[in-house]
């Protein structure tokens, strides 16, 4: 195993509750290293953070460890089943949203 795939496979396993869910994928192209990460579902929110600041913080930790080997490392979760929050949906009230016509001086 390489050291950047090796390096997010250690890091992600000390944030997320499931520790053996953790894979990488580890694939070369003339863009540089694509290190595909897969993980448990209930664990998605701890890898990416609030704003997606715990995620961001790997990936410039990773491009660090890459530039040390001369390569360009990129990092993409997968996103596995289930993983999406259901949106929720908030209601609209006529305070809330005051129509055109009552905003028309007339």
């Amino acid at each position: 195993m390489e050291q950047d795939q090796g390096f997010v496979e250690q890091t992600v396993k000390a944030l997320v509750d499931h520790p053996d869910d953790v894979k990488t994928e580890r694939k070369i192209d003339e863009m540089g290293v694509l290190i595909t990460l897969f993980i448990n579902s209930e664990d998605m929110g701890q890898v990416i953070g609030r704003s997606g600041q715990t995620v961001r913080a790997i990936r410039t930790l990773l491009r660090v460890v890459g530039a040390r080997n001369n390569a360009r490392v990129n990092l993409k979760i997968d996103e596995p089943e289930g993983s999406r929050r259901p949106r929720k949906e908030t209601p609209v009230t006529e305070e809330a949203a005051p129509s055109a016509v009552d905003d028309l001086q007339l």
